[in-house]
């Protein structure tokens, strides 16, 4: 993986000027530890990254440009723009040394990174396991093993504790739908919700994909008969909600569901389900384990 090739280089360097500066007989081992961690300049691009760098107690130079909440350990850092464009100028002239996105934003963004040689890296938060093996290689990064280690530990608690909730029930069909404004796709078992309604014991009813996304069939969809219909609704939420709800009542087809039928169409909210992973997966599978077992 490119990211973990950049992540071992960056290791080894750590490494290297520890070696040298610990020949020197006048400066401990701490203050070395604190020389290198002041010499580090990190920015995060997304709300999801600057939340686990906050838990990991790191200090940040830039955040994202979000009407979401940041953490209050970052008030008064500078913005740089939003994690899909962010201000490349800007973050350039913050001198990082670590910059940092996601992966499902790759393709859009790190020929842009690369050409204006910004070091940028991309997190895989696109599933629990993803997200918690990213947490073990920041801490391991950043001199934070022990504060990754620990929020990784609660993460799996929390885990643990909403898949004992659905141990012994029937699973339900489950459909998911992803809404932008204008649009919207079906997720699948790779997407970060759909691995969420996979551990809350759900079957999707798209099976055998191996992409996050696809398009909509209504006709299919129907055929699969899902028992329950979650929606999720992504960068204006208020608006693509009214859009579902102006599909659902309009188009004949989606009132031969048995989910609609039933009232077993639940909206999901953008904080606690993101397209990528993020620590709010506690509560967004005590929301999943709720919806999914009415």
């Amino acid at each position: 993986m490119k990211l973990i090739g950049k992540h071992i280089a960056c290791l080894c360097f750590l490494f290297f000027l520890i070696s040298c500066s610990s020949a020197s007989e006048d400066v401990s081992e701490g203050t070395v530890e604190k020389e290198l961690n002041n010499e580090e300049r990190i920015i995060a691009t997304t709300v999801a990254a600057a939340e686990i760098f906050a838990e990991l107690n790191i200090d940040l130079v830039g955040v994202p440009t979000t009407y979401k909440g940041l953490p209050e350990r970052y008030d008064g850092i500078k913005e740089i723009g939003n994690p899909m464009s962010p201000d490349m100028e800007l973050i350039k002239s913050l001198s990082p040394t670590h910059v940092y996105s996601v992966t499902t934003l790759q393709s859009d963004l790190e020929e842009i990174f690369e050409r204006t040689n910004i070091p940028a890296s991309f997190l895989n938060f696109q599933s629990l396991e993803d997200m918690l093996l990213e947490i073990e290689v920041i801490g391991s990064m950043h001199n934070r093993s022990k504060e990754a280690e620990e929020l990784i530990k609660s993460l799996e608690q929390q885990l643990s504790q909403s898949e004992q909730k659905v141990e012994g029930k029937q699973s339900p069909k489950v459909l998911i739908l992803l809404g932008v404004p204008g649009s919207y796709l079906v997720a699948t078992e790779h997407s970060y919700i759909g691995d969420l309604v996979k551990r809350a014991g759900g079957t999707n009813i798209v099976q055998g994909e191996t992409v996050e996304y696809l398009a909509s069939n209504t006709e299919y969809l129907q055929q699969a008969n899902p028992d329950v219909i979650l929606r999720a609704a992504h960068g204006m939420p208020e608006e693509v909600i009214e859009m579902f709800d102006h599909k659902f009542a309009t188009d004949d087809i989606w009132k031969h569901f048995d989910a609609v039928k039933n009232d077993r169409v639940y909206d999901l909210e953008e904080e606690l389900f993101p397209t990528t992973g993020n620590l709010a997966v506690g509560r967004a599978m005590d929301v999943l384990v709720d919806f999914l077992y009415r």
